[in-house]
């Protein structure tokens, strides 16, 4: 049994055909093929059953699989220990971002990170929540940064900041008119928000507390996963959305009179770096999590549980 015999049994796991596994692996489909074999025939068993398309691992091939993955990223923690006694990070950082997260935070901080750590590639993706945890659980990206909780039991949170929402408003919404306000004012009659398989979209619902007649509403026919979209709508049809803090930094002066705050306690959004729980590339994460901390402003690094609404 050798670790390149585990990592191909994890590729095929990863990615259910054998031919696009061997390309992952940088290897002939025959040779992948025959090194699998040859593992079966160390073990005694049958990892994967190859009579169904796409290929599935058997019972006992899923408990070997699992662990398999343990073994490789404690085989990668050597290196990593040898890496850690080097002064400089380097490598590839693989992260999976959410996009209500991403426009607002990775330019502000991408090339403060590439002069600091100029031997490290960051390799970026926008995914949603459920594809985040999906790839992270199958080891292909190193990080998500998205909102939190997941309550995902294979993986470790790590809380970098606490972003609240804004109301932003047309001038013919009712919410235009308040000074402040609640999420009982709140109309989702006219409200953009986001389509499904965003967390957005769920917490927005959440604060409304009137999950069960969204699909009545017109504005909900219209699919977007762009903040920034929304954004337009209003301003060129009117009605009202929903924004994260950060992105009030790209607003204009006009834009910004838009802007209606809540009244404390605040709804709010734990963001945070998700890693495995056997997570590698330790240096890199927390290099990654500084820069972000030197980004966000002072007060939504931490916070007190009766100042805002968890979504």
């Amino acid at each position: 049994m050798t670790l390149v015999q585990l990592e191909y049994a994890v590729a095929v796991d990863t990615y259910r055909n054998f031919v696009l596994a061997a390309e992952k692996c940088f290897v002939t489909q025959p040779t992948l093929s025959m090194q699998l074999q040859k593992l079966e025939d160390t073990l005694g068993v049958k990892i994967f059953d190859r009579s169904k398309q796409p290929v599935v691992p058997t019972e006992i091939g899923e408990e070997i699989i699992a662990q398999a993955r343990v073994l490789l990223a404690e085989s990668q923690k050597l290196k990593e220990i040898v890496s850690d006694r080097q002064k400089d990070l380097a490598g590839e950082l693989k992260i999976g971002i959410i996009p209500t997260i991403a426009p607002y935070l990775l330019p502000r901080i991408i090339n403060q990170f590439i002069e600091k750590y100029p031997q490290v590639k960051l390799l970026v993706w926008e995914l949603t929540t459920e594809q985040i945890t999906q790839q992270l659980k199958l080891g292909l990206i190193d990080c998500g940064i998205l909102s939190t909780p997941l309550h995902e039991a294979s993986l470790t949170e790590i809380p970098v900041f606490y972003e609240n929402f804004v109301a932003y408003t047309s001038k013919t919404s009712k919410l235009f008119k308040k000074k402040h306000i609640e999420p009982d004012d709140i109309d989702l009659e006219e409200i953009w928000i986001l389509n499904e398989g965003h967390c957005m979209r769920n917490q927005v619902l959440n604060m409304c507390q009137r999950r069960k007649s969204t699909q009545s509403f017109q504005h909900f026919e219209y699919n977007t996963g762009s903040v920034e979209t929304l954004k337009r709508m209003v301003d060129q049809n009117n009605g009202a959305t929903i924004l994260p803090e950060l992105a009030l930094s790209e607003l204009s002066d006009k834009q910004l009179d838009k802007v209606r705050y809540f009244r404390a306690p605040e709804p709010a959004r734990e963001v945070s770096i998700v890693i495995q729980r056997n997570f590698l590339k330790r240096r890199m994460i927390e290099a990654l999590k500084n820069e972000i901390l030197e980004f966000v402003p002072k007060r939504m690094r931490s916070r007190k549980k009766k100042d805002v609404i968890d979504l």
